[in-house]
């Protein structure tokens, strides 16, 4: 009588943890290489950027230019446009933030960086000076940044959505050339 539960006790159980789904990363090769890399951070469970705004240095005309010094993305729940909140990594000490523009169906699924090159020639580099973001329904919304560099290659496609950010800024320089933010990252949903 005992030895069937024992058997029962001794017998090893299989328990099927499914692997958590692998972590994406989307990038583009443009980005700017100075500063250090902020915290990826991630939009609440069950939620999906949809909107983006800047945090822009208006153009000093005689004086030292930063441009974009940092980025929000805007994360609401997959089917729903309310309730909303936003996330953002590390951003430069310079600027006043955009009006959010937001996808008018659907959520963020890519980006493209408009970079002015380190390697000109100047004395004011101001590196990252605006953002591009392609919505699921293929809409292309493009920030309110500035004029300088150009736009590179489109990031690859998150199927369902950008869920997380990480910012490249340069600390404030204090006189020498300031150009805050340099480079991003953005993390796909994995529901």
């Amino acid at each position: 009588m005992f030895l069937p539960l024992l058997f029962l006790f001794l017998t090893p159980v299989s328990l099927s943890i499914p692997p958590a789904p692998p972590l994406v990363i989307i990038t583009v090769p443009n980005g700017a290489t100075r500063g250090c890399w902020g915290n990826m951070e991630l939009c609440p469970p069950g939620y999906v950027a949809k909107g983006f705004s800047l945090k822009k240095q208006l153009q000093q005309m005689n004086g030292d230019d930063s441009a974009v010094n940092g980025l929000r993305l805007f994360c609401r729940p997959r089917n729903e446009n309310t309730p909303q909140t936003s996330i953002t990594s590390s951003e430069g000490p310079f600027g006043i933030s955009t009006i959010p523009i937001f996808c008018s169906d659907g959520h963020l699924v890519s980006f493209s960086m408009k970079v002015q090159s380190l390697a000109i020639a100047s004395s004011d580099h101001t590196a990252v000076n605006n953002f591009k973001f392609r919505c699921s329904n293929n809409l292309q919304l493009e920030g309110d940044g500035l004029l300088w560099g150009s736009y590179g290659a489109w990031s690859a496609s998150c199927p369902l959505g950008i869920c997380g950010l990480q910012l490249r800024v340069e600390e404030n320089q204090f006189g020498a050339d300031d150009t805050a933010l340099n480079n991003a990252r953005f993390q796909c949903c994995v529901n």
